[in-house]
Protein backbone atom coordinates (compact mmCIF):
# COMPACT_ATOMS: atom_id res chain seq x y z
CA UNK A 1 0.00 0.00 0.00
CA UNK A 2 3.08 2.26 0.06
CA UNK A 3 2.70 5.42 -2.03
CA UNK A 4 -1.10 5.33 -2.02
CA UNK A 5 -3.48 7.58 -0.16
CA UNK A 6 -6.24 5.71 1.65
CA UNK A 7 -9.20 7.93 2.38
CA UNK A 8 -10.65 7.26 5.84
CA UNK A 9 -14.33 6.54 6.17
CA UNK A 10 -14.86 10.00 7.68
CA UNK A 11 -14.31 11.50 4.22
CA UNK A 12 -17.57 9.82 3.13
CA UNK A 13 -16.89 9.95 -0.61
CA UNK A 14 -19.94 8.71 -2.51
CA UNK A 15 -19.18 9.13 -6.22
CA UNK A 16 -16.05 9.70 -8.27
CA UNK A 17 -16.51 10.71 -11.91
CA UNK A 18 -13.44 9.70 -13.92
CA UNK A 19 -12.03 10.19 -17.44
CA UNK A 20 -13.74 13.50 -18.09
CA UNK A 21 -12.94 16.98 -19.32
CA UNK A 22 -13.62 19.40 -16.48
CA UNK A 23 -15.27 22.70 -17.36
CA UNK A 24 -15.09 24.28 -13.94
CA UNK A 25 -16.92 27.49 -14.78
CA UNK A 26 -13.66 29.36 -15.27
CA UNK A 27 -11.32 26.86 -16.94
CA UNK A 28 -11.12 23.75 -19.10
CA UNK A 29 -8.97 20.82 -17.89
CA UNK A 30 -8.66 17.54 -19.78
CA UNK A 31 -8.26 14.05 -18.26
CA UNK A 32 -9.80 14.84 -14.90
CA UNK A 33 -11.91 13.33 -12.15
CA UNK A 34 -14.35 14.79 -9.64
CA UNK A 35 -15.31 13.40 -6.25
CA UNK A 36 -18.68 13.98 -4.55
CA UNK A 37 -19.22 13.36 -0.85
CA UNK A 38 -22.36 12.01 0.80
CA UNK A 39 -23.31 15.46 2.06
CA UNK A 40 -23.86 16.60 -1.51
CA UNK A 41 -20.68 18.64 -1.82
CA UNK A 42 -17.76 18.52 -4.23
CA UNK A 43 -14.90 16.91 -2.35
CA UNK A 44 -12.09 17.18 -4.90
CA UNK A 45 -11.24 17.85 -8.53
CA UNK A 46 -8.04 16.22 -9.76
CA UNK A 47 -6.21 14.95 -12.82
CA UNK A 48 -6.54 11.29 -13.71
CA UNK A 49 -2.84 10.65 -13.13
CA UNK A 50 -3.54 11.20 -9.43
CA UNK A 51 -6.22 8.50 -9.36
CA UNK A 52 -3.54 5.84 -8.98
CA UNK A 53 -2.42 7.53 -5.75
CA UNK A 54 -5.88 7.21 -4.24
CA UNK A 55 -7.67 4.24 -2.82
CA UNK A 56 -11.35 4.41 -2.06
CA UNK A 57 -13.48 2.13 0.10
CA UNK A 58 -15.86 -0.31 -1.60
CA UNK A 59 -18.82 1.96 -0.84
CA UNK A 60 -17.56 4.52 -3.39
CA UNK A 61 -19.02 4.39 -6.89
CA UNK A 62 -16.60 5.20 -9.70
CA UNK A 63 -18.36 6.39 -12.85
CA UNK A 64 -16.44 6.41 -16.12
CA UNK A 65 -17.81 9.32 -18.20
CA UNK A 66 -15.67 8.20 -21.15
CA UNK A 67 -14.33 11.58 -22.20
CA UNK A 68 -17.54 13.56 -21.69
CA UNK A 69 -17.58 17.07 -20.28
CA UNK A 70 -18.06 17.39 -16.53
CA UNK A 71 -19.61 20.81 -15.89
CA UNK A 72 -21.47 22.69 -13.19
CA UNK A 73 -25.21 22.20 -13.41
CA UNK A 74 -26.68 24.80 -15.75
CA UNK A 75 -28.41 27.82 -14.21
CA UNK A 76 -31.30 29.47 -16.08
CA UNK A 77 -32.17 32.83 -14.55
CA UNK A 78 -34.83 33.94 -17.03
CA UNK A 79 -37.57 31.59 -18.18
CA UNK A 80 -41.36 31.65 -18.05
CA UNK A 81 -42.03 27.98 -18.62
CA UNK A 82 -41.18 24.65 -20.20
CA UNK A 83 -42.90 21.36 -20.99
CA UNK A 84 -46.43 22.79 -20.84
CA UNK A 85 -45.85 24.33 -17.40
CA UNK A 86 -45.61 28.07 -16.88
CA UNK A 87 -45.46 30.75 -14.22
CA UNK A 88 -48.65 32.27 -15.68
CA UNK A 89 -50.54 29.25 -14.32
CA UNK A 90 -50.04 30.68 -10.80
CA UNK A 91 -49.82 27.09 -9.65
CA UNK A 92 -47.39 25.30 -7.35
CA UNK A 93 -47.79 22.15 -9.47
CA UNK A 94 -46.78 24.04 -12.60
CA UNK A 95 -43.67 25.48 -10.97
CA UNK A 96 -42.71 22.00 -9.77
CA UNK A 97 -43.39 20.68 -13.27
CA UNK A 98 -40.91 23.24 -14.60
CA UNK A 99 -38.36 22.02 -12.06
CA UNK A 100 -38.64 18.40 -13.20
CA UNK A 101 -38.58 19.20 -16.93
CA UNK A 102 -35.57 21.49 -16.61
CA UNK A 103 -33.51 18.69 -15.08
CA UNK A 104 -33.97 16.75 -18.33
CA UNK A 105 -31.83 19.42 -19.99
CA UNK A 106 -29.05 19.75 -17.43
CA UNK A 107 -30.46 22.63 -15.37
CA UNK A 108 -29.94 22.41 -11.62
CA UNK A 109 -31.00 25.95 -10.55
CA UNK A 110 -33.50 28.41 -11.99
CA UNK A 111 -35.45 31.60 -11.46
CA UNK A 112 -39.09 31.20 -12.54
CA UNK A 113 -39.89 34.49 -14.25
CA UNK A 114 -43.17 36.34 -13.73
CA UNK A 115 -44.64 38.28 -16.64
CA UNK A 116 -45.85 41.86 -16.36
CA UNK A 117 -49.57 41.41 -15.79
CA UNK A 118 -52.37 42.62 -13.53
CA UNK A 119 -50.98 43.11 -10.05
CA UNK A 120 -53.19 40.42 -8.53
CA UNK A 121 -51.91 37.89 -11.06
CA UNK A 122 -48.28 38.87 -10.53
CA UNK A 123 -48.78 38.48 -6.79
CA UNK A 124 -50.44 35.07 -7.27
CA UNK A 125 -47.63 33.85 -9.55
CA UNK A 126 -45.02 35.06 -7.08
CA UNK A 127 -46.74 33.31 -4.18
CA UNK A 128 -46.94 30.07 -6.17
CA UNK A 129 -43.19 30.16 -6.80
CA UNK A 130 -42.42 30.76 -3.15
CA UNK A 131 -44.80 27.96 -2.08
CA UNK A 132 -43.02 25.54 -4.43
CA UNK A 133 -39.56 26.23 -2.98
CA UNK A 134 -38.22 23.26 -1.09
CA UNK A 135 -40.58 20.80 -2.80
CA UNK A 136 -38.63 20.41 -6.04
CA UNK A 137 -37.86 17.01 -7.55
CA UNK A 138 -35.66 18.52 -10.24
CA UNK A 139 -33.90 21.86 -10.59
CA UNK A 140 -33.77 24.02 -7.46
CA UNK A 141 -35.82 27.23 -7.36
CA UNK A 142 -33.40 29.96 -6.32
CA UNK A 143 -36.05 32.67 -6.05
CA UNK A 144 -38.29 34.87 -8.17
CA UNK A 145 -37.50 36.92 -11.28
CA UNK A 146 -40.02 39.74 -11.88
CA UNK A 147 -40.08 40.95 -15.49
CA UNK A 148 -41.80 44.24 -14.71
CA UNK A 149 -44.23 45.80 -13.99
CA UNK A 150 -42.33 49.14 -14.16
CA UNK A 151 -41.51 48.97 -17.88
CA UNK A 152 -42.02 51.18 -20.93
CA UNK A 153 -45.25 51.00 -22.94
CA UNK A 154 -43.09 51.69 -26.00
CA UNK A 155 -41.10 48.46 -25.54
CA UNK A 156 -43.69 46.18 -23.97
CA UNK A 157 -43.01 43.22 -26.27
CA UNK A 158 -45.01 40.16 -25.19
CA UNK A 159 -45.82 41.55 -21.74
CA UNK A 160 -49.44 42.38 -20.95
CA UNK A 161 -50.34 46.07 -21.32
CA UNK A 162 -52.89 45.54 -18.53
CA UNK A 163 -50.01 45.13 -16.13
CA UNK A 164 -48.07 48.32 -16.83
CA UNK A 165 -47.52 50.36 -13.69
CA UNK A 166 -46.14 53.77 -12.96
CA UNK A 167 -43.26 53.51 -10.54
CA UNK A 168 -44.79 52.97 -7.12
CA UNK A 169 -43.16 51.92 -3.87
CA UNK A 170 -46.54 50.64 -2.71
CA UNK A 171 -46.78 48.24 -5.68
CA UNK A 172 -43.12 47.29 -5.21
CA UNK A 173 -43.76 46.45 -1.56
CA UNK A 174 -46.82 44.35 -2.40
CA UNK A 175 -44.71 42.26 -4.74
CA UNK A 176 -41.87 42.11 -2.24
CA UNK A 177 -44.20 40.87 0.50
CA UNK A 178 -45.63 38.23 -1.84
CA UNK A 179 -42.07 37.05 -2.44
CA UNK A 180 -41.36 36.66 1.27
CA UNK A 181 -37.79 37.81 0.75
CA UNK A 182 -37.20 35.54 -2.27
CA UNK A 183 -37.37 38.12 -5.08
CA UNK A 184 -33.92 37.93 -6.66
CA UNK A 185 -34.27 40.38 -9.54
CA UNK A 186 -36.62 42.73 -11.37
CA UNK A 187 -36.67 44.21 -14.88
CA UNK A 188 -37.29 47.97 -15.00
CA UNK A 189 -37.20 50.83 -17.50
CA UNK A 190 -34.60 53.26 -16.07
CA UNK A 191 -36.14 56.30 -17.78
CA UNK A 192 -39.40 56.12 -15.85
CA UNK A 193 -40.20 58.89 -13.36
CA UNK A 194 -39.22 58.08 -9.73
CA UNK A 195 -37.09 55.12 -10.82
CA UNK A 196 -34.14 56.31 -8.73
CA UNK A 197 -36.24 56.08 -5.56
CA UNK A 198 -37.34 52.55 -6.43
CA UNK A 199 -33.80 51.51 -7.38
CA UNK A 200 -32.41 52.60 -4.04
CA UNK A 201 -35.20 50.71 -2.23
CA UNK A 202 -34.46 47.58 -4.26
CA UNK A 203 -30.78 47.87 -3.37
CA UNK A 204 -31.64 47.94 0.33
CA UNK A 205 -33.56 44.70 -0.11
CA UNK A 206 -30.82 42.99 -2.10
CA UNK A 207 -32.80 42.84 -5.36
CA UNK A 208 -30.80 43.01 -8.60
CA UNK A 209 -32.33 45.43 -11.10
CA UNK A 210 -32.06 44.87 -14.86
CA UNK A 211 -32.68 47.46 -17.57
CA UNK A 212 -35.18 46.00 -20.00
CA UNK A 213 -38.38 46.67 -21.89
CA UNK A 214 -37.00 50.18 -21.99
CA UNK A 215 -36.95 53.14 -24.37
CA UNK A 216 -34.08 54.72 -22.46
CA UNK A 217 -31.65 57.16 -24.00
CA UNK A 218 -27.95 56.68 -23.31
CA UNK A 219 -28.07 59.22 -20.47
CA UNK A 220 -30.95 57.35 -18.79
CA UNK A 221 -28.89 54.17 -18.65
CA UNK A 222 -25.91 56.02 -17.17
CA UNK A 223 -28.18 57.56 -14.52
CA UNK A 224 -29.62 54.12 -13.83
CA UNK A 225 -26.15 52.65 -13.37
CA UNK A 226 -25.41 55.33 -10.78
CA UNK A 227 -28.29 54.07 -8.64
CA UNK A 228 -27.48 50.38 -9.09
CA UNK A 229 -29.17 49.24 -12.33
CA UNK A 230 -26.18 47.26 -13.57
CA UNK A 231 -27.70 44.31 -15.43
CA UNK A 232 -29.91 44.10 -18.53
CA UNK A 233 -32.72 41.87 -19.74
CA UNK A 234 -32.46 39.83 -22.98
CA UNK A 235 -29.95 42.18 -24.59
CA UNK A 236 -30.84 43.66 -27.97
CA UNK A 237 -34.52 42.72 -27.53
CA UNK A 238 -37.23 45.09 -26.23
CA UNK A 239 -34.86 48.02 -25.77
CA UNK A 240 -33.99 51.28 -27.57
CA UNK A 241 -31.75 50.65 -30.56
CA UNK A 242 -28.21 51.80 -31.21
CA UNK A 243 -28.13 55.13 -33.09
CA UNK A 244 -25.12 57.17 -34.13
CA UNK A 245 -26.50 60.34 -32.49
CA UNK A 246 -27.62 58.61 -29.30
CA UNK A 247 -26.28 55.15 -28.43
CA UNK A 248 -29.47 54.53 -26.42
CA UNK A 249 -29.84 51.38 -24.33
CA UNK A 250 -28.12 48.95 -26.70
CA UNK A 251 -25.15 51.28 -27.13
CA UNK A 252 -24.85 51.99 -23.41
CA UNK A 253 -24.68 48.29 -22.58
CA UNK A 254 -22.01 47.74 -25.23
CA UNK A 255 -19.97 50.76 -24.15
CA UNK A 256 -20.17 50.45 -20.37
CA UNK A 257 -17.99 47.52 -19.31
CA UNK A 258 -19.58 47.30 -15.87
CA UNK A 259 -23.04 46.81 -17.36
CA UNK A 260 -24.01 43.15 -17.45
CA UNK A 261 -26.19 41.53 -20.10
CA UNK A 262 -28.50 38.56 -20.51
CA UNK A 263 -28.32 37.02 -23.97
CA UNK A 264 -30.67 34.52 -25.67
CA UNK A 265 -28.48 32.21 -27.75
CA UNK A 266 -31.04 30.64 -30.04
CA UNK A 267 -29.75 32.36 -33.18
CA UNK A 268 -33.19 33.93 -33.67
CA UNK A 269 -33.52 36.59 -30.98
CA UNK A 270 -29.93 37.69 -31.61
CA UNK A 271 -27.82 37.00 -34.69
CA UNK A 272 -24.82 34.76 -33.90
CA UNK A 273 -22.38 37.42 -35.13
CA UNK A 274 -23.82 39.91 -32.65
CA UNK A 275 -23.33 37.41 -29.85
CA UNK A 276 -19.68 37.15 -30.87
CA UNK A 277 -19.44 40.95 -31.11
CA UNK A 278 -20.78 41.23 -27.57
CA UNK A 279 -18.11 38.80 -26.35
CA UNK A 280 -15.40 40.88 -28.03
CA UNK A 281 -16.63 44.13 -26.53
CA UNK A 282 -17.58 43.05 -23.01
CA UNK A 283 -15.87 40.83 -20.41
CA UNK A 284 -17.28 37.31 -20.65
CA UNK A 285 -17.78 37.44 -16.87
CA UNK A 286 -20.54 40.02 -17.39
CA UNK A 287 -22.59 38.02 -19.90
CA UNK A 288 -25.34 35.63 -18.76
CA UNK A 289 -26.86 33.08 -21.11
CA UNK A 290 -30.62 32.72 -20.60
CA UNK A 291 -33.42 31.00 -22.48
CA UNK A 292 -36.51 33.20 -21.91
CA UNK A 293 -38.28 29.94 -22.69
CA UNK A 294 -42.06 29.79 -22.66
CA UNK A 295 -44.63 27.34 -21.39
CA UNK A 296 -44.89 25.39 -24.70
CA UNK A 297 -41.12 24.83 -24.94
CA UNK A 298 -40.56 21.08 -25.32
CA UNK A 299 -44.30 20.55 -24.81
CA UNK A 300 -45.22 17.14 -26.18
CA UNK A 301 -48.93 17.64 -26.82
CA UNK A 302 -51.86 20.00 -26.40
CA UNK A 303 -52.64 23.61 -27.30
CA UNK A 304 -49.64 25.93 -27.38
CA UNK A 305 -50.19 29.04 -25.25
CA UNK A 306 -47.90 31.57 -23.63
CA UNK A 307 -49.24 34.01 -21.03
CA UNK A 308 -52.77 33.42 -22.27
CA UNK A 309 -51.93 34.00 -25.95
CA UNK A 310 -52.08 31.36 -28.66
CA UNK A 311 -48.54 30.66 -29.78
CA UNK A 312 -46.87 28.98 -32.70
CA UNK A 313 -43.32 27.97 -33.45
CA UNK A 314 -41.74 30.00 -36.25
CA UNK A 315 -38.10 29.73 -37.28
CA UNK A 316 -37.10 28.35 -33.89
CA UNK A 317 -38.96 30.82 -31.64
CA UNK A 318 -42.51 31.30 -30.44
CA UNK A 319 -44.58 34.06 -32.01
CA UNK A 320 -48.18 35.11 -31.57
CA UNK A 321 -50.56 32.98 -33.63
CA UNK A 322 -52.61 36.14 -34.30
CA UNK A 323 -49.61 38.39 -35.04
CA UNK A 324 -46.65 36.33 -36.29
CA UNK A 325 -44.45 39.44 -36.25
CA UNK A 326 -44.71 39.59 -32.45
CA UNK A 327 -42.01 37.56 -30.71
CA UNK A 328 -43.34 35.96 -27.56
CA UNK A 329 -40.13 34.26 -26.46
CA UNK A 330 -37.82 31.40 -27.19
CA UNK A 331 -38.19 27.64 -27.51
CA UNK A 332 -34.63 27.25 -26.26
CA UNK A 333 -33.14 25.02 -23.59
CA UNK A 334 -29.93 26.16 -21.93
CA UNK A 335 -28.19 22.97 -23.03
CA UNK A 336 -29.04 23.79 -26.64
CA UNK A 337 -27.87 27.36 -26.09
CA UNK A 338 -24.47 26.06 -24.99
CA UNK A 339 -24.31 23.85 -28.08
CA UNK A 340 -25.27 26.77 -30.33
CA UNK A 341 -22.56 29.13 -29.17
CA UNK A 342 -19.91 26.42 -29.42
CA UNK A 343 -21.02 25.75 -33.00
CA UNK A 344 -20.71 29.50 -33.63
CA UNK A 345 -17.04 29.30 -32.68
CA UNK A 346 -17.15 30.40 -29.04
CA UNK A 347 -14.94 28.30 -26.72
CA UNK A 348 -16.92 25.83 -24.66
CA UNK A 349 -15.38 27.01 -21.40
CA UNK A 350 -16.79 30.49 -22.07
CA UNK A 351 -20.18 29.01 -22.95
CA UNK A 352 -20.29 27.15 -19.62
CA UNK A 353 -19.14 30.25 -17.76
CA UNK A 354 -22.04 32.23 -19.23
CA UNK A 355 -24.52 29.48 -18.33
CA UNK A 356 -23.23 28.64 -14.84
CA UNK A 357 -20.59 30.70 -13.05
CA UNK A 358 -21.74 34.14 -14.16
CA UNK A 359 -25.38 33.93 -13.08
CA UNK A 360 -24.36 32.32 -9.78
CA UNK A 361 -21.96 35.18 -9.06
CA UNK A 362 -24.21 38.01 -10.20
CA UNK A 363 -27.19 36.73 -8.20
CA UNK A 364 -25.11 35.52 -5.26
CA UNK A 365 -26.16 31.87 -5.38
CA UNK A 366 -23.93 30.62 -2.60
CA UNK A 367 -21.46 27.83 -3.44
CA UNK A 368 -23.04 27.15 -6.85
CA UNK A 369 -22.10 27.59 -10.49
CA UNK A 370 -18.56 26.20 -10.35
CA UNK A 371 -16.72 22.92 -9.74
CA UNK A 372 -14.74 23.84 -6.65
CA UNK A 373 -14.19 21.71 -3.53
CA UNK A 374 -16.77 22.65 -0.93
CA UNK A 375 -19.33 23.81 -3.49
CA UNK A 376 -22.73 22.16 -3.85
CA UNK A 377 -22.42 19.09 -6.08
CA UNK A 378 -24.67 20.31 -8.86
CA UNK A 379 -22.87 18.57 -11.69
CA UNK A 380 -23.79 17.86 -15.32
CA UNK A 381 -22.23 15.25 -17.56
CA UNK A 382 -22.52 16.53 -21.11
CA UNK A 383 -21.62 14.19 -23.94
CA UNK A 384 -19.55 15.42 -26.86
CA UNK A 385 -22.71 15.56 -29.00
CA UNK A 386 -24.26 17.84 -26.34
CA UNK A 387 -26.75 15.28 -25.12
CA UNK A 388 -27.12 15.00 -21.37
CA UNK A 389 -25.20 12.01 -20.02
CA UNK A 390 -26.10 12.50 -16.38
CA UNK A 391 -27.00 15.05 -13.74
CA UNK A 392 -26.35 15.38 -10.04
CA UNK A 393 -28.45 17.78 -7.97
CA UNK A 394 -27.21 18.38 -4.44
CA UNK A 395 -24.97 15.34 -4.86
CA UNK A 396 -27.79 12.97 -5.83
CA UNK A 397 -27.98 11.32 -9.22
CA UNK A 398 -31.07 12.93 -10.74
CA UNK A 399 -30.77 12.02 -14.43
CA UNK A 400 -28.89 9.51 -16.53
CA UNK A 401 -28.11 5.82 -16.75
CA UNK A 402 -24.37 5.84 -16.20
CA UNK A 403 -21.99 2.92 -16.45
CA UNK A 404 -20.75 2.05 -12.96
CA UNK A 405 -17.65 0.29 -11.75
CA UNK A 406 -17.20 -0.52 -8.08
CA UNK A 407 -13.61 -0.50 -6.90
CA UNK A 408 -12.81 -2.40 -3.71
CA UNK A 409 -9.96 -1.65 -1.37
CA UNK A 410 -7.34 -4.36 -1.68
Amino acid sequence: MEGKLVYPVVMSIKYVLINGTILSGVAKIDNCALAIDDEGRIDDVFRMKRLAEKEYPSSVTLIDVKGAYITPGLIDTHLHGIGGYGTEDCSVDSILGMSERLADFGVTSFLPTVYTDRLDKMVAATKAIVAAMGKEKGATIEGVNLEGPFISPKRIGAQSPDGLQEVSLDVFHQLYEAGEGHIVCMTVAPELKHMRTLALEAQKKGIVLLAGHTDAAYENIIEGMQCGILHSTHFFNAMSRLHHRNPNCVGAIMIQQDMKAEIICDGVHVHPELVKLLLREKPVSNIVMVTDSLKPTMQKEGLLTANGMSAMLKDGAFVSAEDPELFLGSALTLLKGVQNVVEWGIPIDQAIQMACANPARIYNFQKKGALIPGYVANVAIINRDFSLGGLFINGKLARGQLSKEFINVV
